[in-house]
């Protein structure tokens, strides 16, 4: 595969997330591992830290939090829960947010690309950036949790809203510092659970009304 980024090429990717401790004392262990992988991994590298380029920290208004990248090649563009605005057709649960969507607000994305969200705000972060193809959550234990802890307590140094599907992103609520937070909690949109309280959860509109009254300009989330 090919190399890594070396920690100054991963800085000048990610402007305001780039002073974290995660990147001087966790990337550089998880890129060499990374580095000595034989298989397959995804998303492509210069993919891996998407999410966190596309929305900087002082633009990060909504965070979703997703598992792990889609372990089918051409799928992961590093952002949760997106793909690639050519895949067809789209992954269950992305389907289901779609299907969710048009419910809650009359409308969704025409492709799976979510980069248009990503650029007013909202972060599209998996608790692991990388993932062995055909292996969903073989890198779960790699040792992604710190970025993930540490973003969560550099965005709730302001007021931001929280969408965490399912227990394994609900677990990570304890990173989130105290504040004037929207924090919503449902089952995740995976086919397996969907039905049991994510469906009819109106989380879209929900945050539209939060931050109309926080006085900001609400996610356009049908392009």
């Amino acid at each position: 595969m090919t190399p890594q980024a070396s920690a100054s090429q991963v800085a000048e990717q990610l402007g305001g997330w780039a002073d974290l401790a995660f990147f001087t004392q966790d990337w550089p262990a998880i890129r060499a591992q990374l580095e000595a992988e034989s298989r397959e991994i995804l998303p492509p590298d210069a993919l891996r830290f998407a999410a966190l380029t596309l929305t900087p920290p002082q633009q990060t208004r909504v965070v979703i939090l997703g598992q792990d990248p889609y372990p089918t090649p051409g799928h992961a563009n590093g952002l949760a829960f997106s793909v690639a605005p050519d895949v067809k057709p789209l992954p269950r649960s992305l389907a289901n947010i779609y299907k969710e969507l048009s419910q809650d607000i009359g409308g969704h994305p025409v492709t799976g690309d979510l980069q248009n969200w990503a650029r007013q705000g909202v972060l599209l972060l998996n608790t692991a950036l990388s993932v062995p193809a055909g292996e969903a959550n073989g890198h779960k234990d790699l040792g992604w949790s710190a970025l993930v802890r540490q973003v969560l307590e550099r965005s709730s140094q302001s007021p931001t809203a929280y969408l965490f599907w399912g227990k394994q992103a609900q677990r990570l609520e304890k990173y989130v510092h105290p504040g004037d937070h929207l924090i919503l909690k449902t089952a995740h949109p995976s086919p397996l659970s969907a039905h049991r309280g994510f469906f009819g959860s109106g989380v879209f509109s929900q945050i539209n009304s939060w931050l109309a009254a926080q006085g900001s300009q609400p996610i356009d989330w049908t392009v």
